[in-house]
């Protein structure tokens, strides 16, 4: 952003940091959980140093509301990389269905030699990891089976480790949602904050709007000005606060003496972009 970098690192995320490596002997396999929209700038550079080579599925989270196409590349990508990669939405259900078969595959060693030992079915312990607002608790319920970890779409809500016993053969270990202390560049840190992984409440949420309207003109133009009313021709011309502008006279945000509400704007803006009202909209590529 122009006046300051997002940063972003307040003291429970270092707690966190603590609790992953003192529970990483609990657990047989780490689920890594990454925003389908977004997962370069949603994958935690530190989850490898701190998971230290424990078993892991990455699952790319809310793919409901990104472009399908992009996260099939994702997925691929991630393969090629070595990696157990799935599309999960827990309102759609996609991918849901995968994770067991997906577990018992990577942890095929370790379940015969139980088997061997005459402990046949036991359960299997799953780190689940992310970043803040990443879908950890929705997937602990959909799991689970039922509401059994606290869920809002807000980050920073599961604050202390959490275990849930399934029907599925898995107990999930429930982690709060980690970041990491400095962001590698600004586009990184604007993801994060566009998907609502770090707390509006310390952005400058006018400033941050207008940044994704750039960013949704360059990156899914038709669906961005059908759903503002914008001229898209017109708006070639325009830069991000131009943008935003238009985005309130298509909405028709004005108050008393013919002025543009942009704090109702930028709000309704991040909460369509984060709802999928948009568009399946995905924000960056392999």
């Amino acid at each position: 952003m122009p006046s300051q970098d997002i940063q972003w690192f307040p003291g429970h995320m270092a707690k966190t940091r603590r609790l992953i490596s003192e529970s990483l002997s609990l657990v047989d396999i780490v689920f890594e959980l990454l925003d389908a929209r977004i997962p370069r700038s949603s994958r935690n550079p530190e989850i490898d140093r701190l998971t230290a080579g424990k078993p892991r599925l990455i699952l790319l989270t809310k793919s409901s509301l990104a472009d399908p196409s992009a996260t099939a590349l994702w997925t691929n990508e991630l393969k090629t990389r070595g990696n157990t990669a799935i599309a999960t939405d827990t309102v759609t259900g996609e991918g849901i269905k995968s994770i067991v078969p997906a577990v018992r595959k990577i942890l095929k060693e370790k379940i015969e030699k139980n088997e061997s030992r005459g402990m046949a079915g036991k359960q299997i312990r799953v780190m689940i990891l992310g970043i803040p607002n990443v879908g950890k608790s929705s997937l602990v319920n959909r799991l689970g089976g039922g509401k059994k970890a606290k869920v809002e779409n807000r980050p920073g809500v599961t604050v202390n480790r959490q275990w849930v016993t399934t029907s599925l053969g898995l107990e999930l270990l429930d982690m709060p949602g980690v970041l990491w202390p400095k962001f590698d560049d600004r586009t990184t840190g604007e993801n994060l904050a566009f998907t609502g992984a770090i707390k509006d409440a310390i952005l400058d949420t006018t400033e941050l709007a207008a940044i994704l309207c750039e960013r949704l003109f360059d990156t899914a133009r038709k669906p961005f000005c059908e759903r503002y009313r914008i001229n898209e021709n017109e708006a070639e011309s325009l830069d991000r606060y131009g943008l935003l502008t238009a985005v309130a006279e298509g909405r028709k945000f004005i108050v008393s003496g013919g002025e543009y509400d942009y704090e109702r704007t930028a709000s309704t803006l991040l909460t369509e972009f984060r709802d999928g009202k948009i568009g399946r909209i995905t924000l960056e590529l392999p």
